[in-house]
C-alpha cells in the first residue's frame, strides 16, 4: 500500500489550499484517514482525522477553518483549508489507519510523504 499526497504550495495569509492523499494498493477496507502535520523544530501533530463512517475529528488550532473529507470508493482523503494563517507553515503527511488488504491478514498503519504548506504573511 503506497500513499501519494498533493496539493501542498504556497499561499498568502487568508488564502485556502486543498490537499489530497490516494492509498493505492489491494485494499479493502481504511478504517481512518488522517492528516497530521509537522513545523520546523516541533512534533507532528494530528490535524484531522475521518473514519470510514464520515465521523471527523480536529485538532483545536483548525476547528472552523479546515475540513476533512473523504472517497471510500477511490480511498482518497481530502483536507480543504480555509483562512491560512503563518502558523499553518508545515509539512503535512497523511495516514491511513488500520489498513486491512485482499492480499493479507495483515492490519497496519501507511504514512505519505507529506506536501509542504508555506503561508506567508
Amino acid at each position: 500500500v503506497q500513499l501519494q499526497a498533493s496539493g501542498g504550495g504556497l499561499v498568502q495569509f487568508g488564502g485556502s489550499l486543498r490537499l489530497s492523499c490516494a492509498a493505492f494498493g489491494s485494499i479493502l477496507i481504511i478504517d481512518r484517514m488522517g492528516w497530521y502535520r509537522q513545523a520546523p523544530g516541533k512534533q507532528r501533530e494530528l490535524v484531522a482525522g475521518i473514519t470510514s463512517d464520515g465521523n471527523t475529528n480536529y485538532a483545536d488550532p483548525v476547528k472552523g477553518r479546515f475540513t476533512i473529507s473523504r472517497d471510500n470508493a477511490k480511498n482518497t482523503v481530502y483536507l480543504q483549508m480555509n483562512s491560512l494563517k503563518p502558523e499553518d507553515t508545515a509539512v503535512y503527511y497523511c495516514k491511513a489507519e488500520r489498513v486491512f488488504v485482499h492480499t493479507s491478514s495483515l492490519v497496519r498503519d501507511y504514512w505519505g510523504q507529506g506536501t509542504l504548506v508555506t503561508v506567508s504573511s
